[in-house]
């Protein structure tokens, strides 16, 4: 997600953080409520005009989307094949819809701005007797290691293809489950030290 992030200012940069995720909240519920193809076809059509609007970082992101329109064919292929076509179309338009949404986003939107408008949203529940200082840094944690496992995903592969020539697939799995303990278990002890316990 870090990385995802353009330094290059777009028009969307100019939005506030809290106005994008509450459109991005309200529109993925919608994705979900509506269920005519042609809305849903015409909502993808819109977002990936927006998507397209923000100039290069976007084209520079399309790289990493491939997957997700590959995954969507095969959704709709799976559904034909069920004898479900329009289900499968439906469910394919609403993955590309809203990863187009989300990575507009993180294309847009510091990390940071993204965690004060979290704390903020869970400041009343302090009232409750909530921890939201440990909830916050809990989401944020899990929204940073995200980016972190990716990019070690990433490292295995390489080396792998280095090695063999081939895509390491689920051969992977293993080597960057022992990283992600590994890594896991440091930051346990980096926030024991810095917390004092």
């Amino acid at each position: 997600m870090l990385s995802l992030y353009a330094s290059r200012s777009t028009w969307l940069h100019r939005v506030a953080a809290a106005p994008k995720l509450a459109a991005l909240c309200v529109l993925g519920t919608s994705l979900v409520l509506v269920r005519d193809p042609a809305w849903l076809l015409g909502g993808c059509a819109l977002a990936t005009t927006l998507f397209a609007s923000l100039g290069q970082p976007a084209w520079q992101a399309a790289r990493r989307l491939r997957g997700v329109v590959i995954l969507a064919v095969l959704i709709a292929a799976f559904h034909a094949w069920l004898g479900t076509p329009a289900l499968g179309a439906a469910s394919a338009l609403r993955l590309v819809t809203g990863i187009l949404l989300a990575t507009m986003l993180t294309l847009t939107t510091r990390f940071d701005d993204l965690l004060d408008v979290l704390e903020s949203v869970l400041q009343p529940l302090q009232r409750l007797g909530v921890p939201t200082q440990r909830l916050s840094l809990a989401l944020a944690l899990v929204l940073r290691f995200i980016d972190v496992f990716h990019g070690q995903w990433q490292r295995l592969d390489d080396a792998h293809r280095a090695r063999t020539g081939r895509a390491g697939g689920f051969r992977l799995l293993a080597p960057l489950t022992l990283r992600t303990l590994q890594t896991a278990d440091r930051v346990a002890d980096a926030l024991a030290a810095r917390l004092g316990r």
